[in-house]
């Protein structure tokens, strides 16, 4: 299997013209033994945020000329310590001109099977994949792509479904990601069951 490092992945920002979406599943991001941000904050260090200035100026070039870069994020709840960081840094993400929705892990709909192994995968306006790849620590090994049509089109309702339970981040906070939105959400979903935490 051919792996596209993160550099390659983001150059498929100018391919692409109307939207790009992110489905992030895991609880915690962080690599062993990596003194990065997240171990700076965690200590109660001042965390320079300069790591992070390619990604929103990609992000706001890309809105700038009319794209929408979207993500998801399904987290358990109560929040690892590693998803209580990254929500006190999206207003940065967001700030650039991504648009953030949060949905706790016990209302993925019950007759849901998530594409992929429970990988983190992007979709490109529809019409391919980058499926992220990490090894047994965490580290990241790169991104598969994935064009086939009725594998893009199963990822494209996961999306549409996953983004209409989802809520805002103004909606949450670090350690309660639940709120009446999206439980409105749920039940006026097709399929309003739910799985277990």
């Amino acid at each position: 299997m051919e792996l596209i490092s993160s550099a390659e992945r983001n150059r498929l920002f100018d391919r692409f013209h109307h939207d790009a979406f992110h489905l992030e599943l895991r609880d915690d991001y962080s690599v062993p033994d990596e003194d990065g941000p997240f171990h700076q904050w965690l200590a109660g260090r001042e965390t320079d945020h300069s790591y992070l200035e390619p990604w929103l100026r990609l992000v706001h070039q890309s809105t700038a000329r009319g794209m929408s870069v979207r993500r998801v994020r399904v987290v358990t709840t109560p929040p690892t310590p590693y998803i209580r960081w990254e929500h006190s840094i999206t207003e940065l993400n967001e700030g650039a001109g991504e648009d953030i929705r949060w949905l706790p892990r016990h209302l993925l709909p019950a007759d849901l099977t998530l594409p992929f192994e429970s990988r983190d995968w992007w979709l490109y306006d529809d019409r391919l994949l980058a499926v992220g790849h990490c090894d047994d620590d965490g580290r990241v090994l790169g991104s598969e792509i994935v064009d086939t049509p009725d594998v893009v089109d199963r990822c494209a309702h996961v999306r549409d479904q996953l983004w209409a339970l989802a809520v805002p981040t103004a909606s949450t906070s670090p350690e309660q990601t639940m709120t009446t939105q999206a439980q409105e959400a749920l039940q006026a979903s097709p399929t309003a069951s739910t799985t277990g935490s």
